[in-house]
């Protein structure tokens, strides 16, 4: 068993911070990709940073270049998202994600948090 759990959410203003973590633990072998999506109400879940096992390639969704930074420590298998300049349409629940084996050899297998709340008032 594989468990996500993140933390960091909240209110803020406009403009201002958030610092969001995930930490992954369970029957872990390694983890490829990790990322983060968000979903605002009415609205489909939507990628908004990804980054690779190394560390050395991310993506970003054009709507958070040059606001938002993810990285990882793969020793605690953490990954973080730094929100700044935050805006209104950044509301919405976000979702870690992690690309997980469970043996050497094994598959990739798609894990996901329970979420956490964002919310961005103007």
């Amino acid at each position: 068993q594989v468990q996500l759990v993140e933390s960091g959410g909240g209110l803020v203003q406009a403009g201002g911070s958030l610092r969001l973590s995930c930490a992954a633990s369970g029957s872990i072998f390694s983890i490829n990709d990790m990322g983060w999506y968000r979903q605002a109400p009415g609205n489909g879940r939507e990628l908004v940073a990804t980054i690779t096992s190394g560390g050395s390639i991310t993506n970003y969704a054009d709507s958070v270049k040059g606001r938002f930074t993810i990285s990882r420590e793969n020793a605690n298998n953490m990954v973080s998202l730094q929100m700044n300049s935050l805006r209104p349409e950044d509301t919405g629940v976000y979702y870690c994600n992690a690309k997980v084996t469970y043996w050497s050899g094994s598959s990739l297998y798609n894990h996901w948090g329970q979420g956490t709340q964002v919310t961005v008032s103007s």
